[in-house]
């Protein structure tokens, strides 16, 4: 933005278009998810990177807070940054990428043990509501 050290990709921009433009900015990021492959980057910095253009379009998506959200989460920039760290460092990146896999994994098992509680209260509380328990 012209006075200000506040840079404007093109992805904010083209989210600006309802729908089509955020479904741009998800092909468009894709190709960078291609050249991870290609880079041969571990499967959980490509997970990184696949759920950065995930959250970055679904979120996008949104109108008004979606182009908000698109001025300030780069993806494509930290998708960019994830793929410098592998080439720069690919065992540093591997590291990283075991932490980013356990906190998943952690993250998956809260959630889960969440559901199972909440299954558990709302079973009880559907028997008490049934036969008067």
């Amino acid at each position: 933005m012209p006075g200000t050290s506040v840079r404007i990709g093109l992805d904010p921009i083209l989210g600006l278009v309802p729908g089509l433009g955020d479904a741009l900015g998800a092909l468009l990021a894709a190709w960078l998810l291609i050249e991870g492959i290609r880079l041969g980057a571990s499967a959980a910095t490509l997970a990184r990177m696949a759920g950065n253009i995930a959250l970055d379009c679904v979120v996008g998506a949104i109108p008004l807070l979606g182009d908000a959200f698109d001025f300030v989460w780069k993806a494509n920039l930290k998708n960019v940054s994830l793929l410098e760290q592998h080439a720069i460092d690919p065992g540093g990146a591997r590291k990283r990428d075991r932490l980013f896999v356990a906190v998943l994994v952690g993250a998956v098992i809260a959630v889960a043990a969440a559901l199972l509680a909440g299954s558990v209260v709302l079973t009880a509380w559907l028997l008490r509501i049934l036969f008067g328990a």
